[in-house]
């Protein structure tokens, strides 16, 4: 599915369907998009992240628990470049952004609470997958998320 609506999804779909709260702020270059969804815990610390955009990201939207911190951002133009790079579809990111002249540049979806100035940390914190809840709602790999100005909502399966 290239062309969507999360408004038409909810039309068509709505029971079935995870509502995800508007808190998110758009910062990438794509508008709208959508994949399966792969997911990490980094409070401050960005260094799964590093790890995560240089893998195949084919079909798969990135999801980011930072604890809602705005103290540290775990993504700037050059992690969103290796994202984009990877074939990363978007990125979600329960926490802060930088570089925001170089985000919206690129071919990524990124949607994020707030910017910060200050990377993330280096130290090699965090996990990858499992189930993420924020913004009301769970994000549980392998279920599918799509993004676009009307709010995020997700699927147990493609739509």
């Amino acid at each position: 599915m290239s062309n969507f609506s999360t408004c038409d999804l909810c039309d068509e779909h709505g029971p079935e369907l995870l509502i995800a709260a508007p808190i998110f702020r758009d910062y990438g270059g794509r508008r709208a998009f959508h994949g399966e969804i792969a997911t990490l815990t980094c409070p401050e610390d960005n260094s799964q992240v590093r790890i995560a955009v240089t893998e195949p990201g084919q079909g798969k939207v990135l999801v980011v628990d930072g604890g809602g911190s705005l103290r540290r951002a775990l993504m700037g133009g050059n992690l969103a470049t290796k994202a984009a790079a990877s074939g990363w579809e978007g990125v979600v990111i329960h926490g802060a952004v930088r570089d925001l002249d170089e985000l919206a540049a690129l071919d990524l979806g990124i949607r994020a609470l707030a910017t910060c100035p200050w990377a993330g940390a280096k130290a090699g914190a965090g996990s990858r997958g499992g189930i993420l809840t924020f913004a009301g709602v769970n994000f549980t790999p392998g279920h599918h998320l799509y993004c676009d100005a009307d709010g995020l909502v997700i699927s147990r399966n493609p739509l």
